[in-house]
């Protein structure tokens, strides 16, 4: 099983001629969540995720941590880690896909795409489209997104006593900055 793990992460990263890598800068990705409810709007920022770009082959793949979560107050982060997202049994998001359409990296530019893949929250894998765009500046790509995220869909358990809290679409918004990938 190691050993399977590790030729698959170093097929991901191997970088030659015809295979250009992008991975996301340090402190340039930002995910976040609005959730519009009756009694109160709640909104959480991540900027831990982990974003990789295969141009040549059109390959995205997104981790996010799911505990690097911030909240507004400490007592929402706490119901959200331990009482819905369970983030000690399931610590990180995780999507795979494959962006849709041609996108020429060889110069500057926006390219509106769509992305479809496999998108697993709280243990639960669903297949997705999202719509965004690619934009290509200098040496740097720029991933822009807005989805919405069914609650339900992921077997996330909203107590009775908080469904007026608690939204049952979410609306996610992904940004990040990419560079390509060195090998340390």
């Amino acid at each position: 099983m190691m050993k399977k793990l590790i030729l698959a992460t170093a097929t991901l990263l191997t970088v030659n001629a015809s295979a250009q890598l992008y991975k996301a800068k340090d402190n340039a990705t930002e995910i976040s969540f609005f959730s519009k409810s009756p009694l109160e709007d709640i909104t959480a920022i991540n900027k831990g995720a982990v974003i990789f770009l295969k141009t040549t082959t059109a390959d995205v793949q997104v981790q996010i941590n799911i505990l690097k979560f911030k909240f507004k107050n400490a007592l929402m982060e706490e119901h959200f880690n331990e009482n819905y997202m369970e983030s000690q049994k399931f610590p990180s998001a995780i999507f795979k896909g494959k962006v849709n359409e041609p996108v020429d990296y060889t110069k500057d530019g926006e390219t509106k795409v769509t992305v479809t893949g496999k998108m697993e929250i709280h243990g639960v894998t669903k297949d997705v489209t999202m719509e965004g765009t690619i934009t290509k500046k200098g040496n740097d790509i720029i991933l822009n997104t807005k989805f919405k995220v069914k609650v339900a869909d992921y077997d996330i358990k909203v107590p009775s006593l908080y469904v007026k809290n608690i939204a049952e679409v979410v609306d996610v918004t992904v940004s990040s900055t990419m560079e390509p990938f060195v090998k340390k």
